[in-house]
């Protein structure tokens, strides 16, 4: 399947198994550190306006489709069912620490949490899980004290400075250090695609009012309506959190630019599965 890029760097990698296809970063895999996938559409058991590697329990989908579905994903990451940890979203900027306990929650066993966005651990073994229809993905390693986290951001989350909120955690669990951290900004949807209101467009005014900032970041269309660059934003926020340039990677697909590859709320309106990211220490 042809897709479109907004880049000609090809900062993501094309991973193919059997029907599947998910996404990497170079960055990550080149660490040896961690397992790490971003699901695409293909290669899974659901069907219809699932079709076909629905990640998401709570949208009408058949339920053995769906496992069936996270067990084509365990097999992509080389890990178990009872190894991935779901996340709650609910656009906060809660993060939960995860560890043994938690393990298979959201799959195999109910969440015993709510409203978290984000997740943490330094359990080797443990796969963190988020999920994703437009909104971004944001993927942490801390190189050094072998520590990862994964969190969930949208507009709202983004607004709520969900990286730096992130990092912030993993500094006090786990002593992190932005300086050591490897962080990537997952697939979502672009600044081409994303108009937004002027309540929204107002609320980044405010939050990124730094010279020159909100003219990054927002374009007015007239009439009240903006194209908002969530990339940026998110790049912005980590490299304010301290972590440093050259090791970021940014995503160069859009969710809404590809809906037959990759779910996209806008893109169907409404109409979708989720998508997932996974991220794993080894």
């Amino acid at each position: 399947m042809n897709i479109k890029r907004k880049s000609t760097s090809l900062k993501m990698k094309r991973n193919t198994s059997g029907e599947a296809e998910y996404l990497t970063f170079p960055l990550f895999e080149n660490t040896g550190l961690v397992r790490h996938l971003f699901s695409t559409r293909l290669g899974g058991a659901s069907s219809g306006i699932f079709s076909s590697m629905n990640l998401s329990y709570t949208r009408g989908d058949n339920k053995e489709a769906v496992d069936e579905n996270y067990r084509r994903i365990a097999a992509l990451l080389g890990c178990e069912i009872s190894d991935i940890v779901c996340s709650d979203q609910t656009h906060t900027t809660n993060v939960r620490v995860v560890d043994d306990k938690d393990r298979g929650k959201g799959i195999l066993y109910p969440k015993d949490y709510t409203d978290v966005d984000g997740l943490i651990t330094n359990v080797k073994g443990i796969v963190l899980a988020t999920f994703y229809a437009d909104c971004v993905p944001l993927f942490f390693i801390d190189v050094r004290n072998k520590a990862i986290g994964l969190s969930h951001s949208g507009w709202r989350g983004t607004v709520g400075r969900m990286g730096a909120v992130t990092i912030d955690a993993m500094r006090k669990e786990y002593g992190t250090k932005p300086e050591d951290i490897l962080a990537a900004i997952g697939p979502s949807i672009c600044w081409d695609c994303y108009e937004v209101s002027e309540d929204v467009a107002e609320a980044f005014r405010n939050e990124f009012s730094k010279a020159g900032q909100s003219e990054q970041l927002l374009l007015s269309k007239g009439k009240g309506k903006y194209q908002l660059d969530l990339w940026r934003a998110n790049q912005i926020i980590l490299e304010e959190a301290g972590v440093l340039p050259e090791k970021i990677q940014v995503t160069d697909i859009c969710t809404c630019c590809n809906p037959d590859y990759l779910f996209s709320h806008r893109a169907s309106q409404g109409k979708r599965g989720n998508l997932g990211a996974f991220l794993g220490l080894i």
